[in-house]
């Protein structure tokens, strides 16, 4: 390979590949194809993961406590901060369904409902 043969250099390739990144995402921020949502209601407030703890056995974690707190919120295990007293999500499983406070019956709420049947009367 002679020297004529090379027509581009490493360097130049990488700034390619970094200006053309950048340039797309402006075109799609200018274009309006990025969407920046203003509603921060469902909006996570924060990954958390179970430790298991068996019986008798000891379990690592850190030594520091977070800034977070639990709650009891319509009966259901609620996220709070403890800087903010607004701050506060349900917690809920993998398939997006609240985890409640004690065990026992799921919240009237949660229960599935009649189709908008309303009850018979029995006068």
């Amino acid at each position: 390979m002679s020297q004529n043969e090379a027509r581009f250099t490493v360097r130049s390739l990488i700034a390619t590949a970094i200006g053309t990144i950048i340039v797309t995402v402006l075109v799609l921020e200018a274009s309006g194809r990025i969407d920046h949502s203003d509603n921060k209601d469902h909006v996570p407030v924060g990954e958390f993961e179970a430790i298991h703890v068996k019986p008798g056995e000891d379990f690592r974690m850190s030594p520091k406590s977070s800034e977070l707190h639990a709650a009891c919120e319509q009966g259901y295990l609620a996220i709070a901060a403890d800087t903010d007293p607004d701050f506060r999500g349900i917690l809920v499983d993998y398939k997006n369904r609240g985890v409640r406070c004690s065990r026992g019956p799921a919240p009237v709420h949660e229960q599935p409902s009649r189709g908008g049947q309303e009850p018979a009367n029995n006068e």
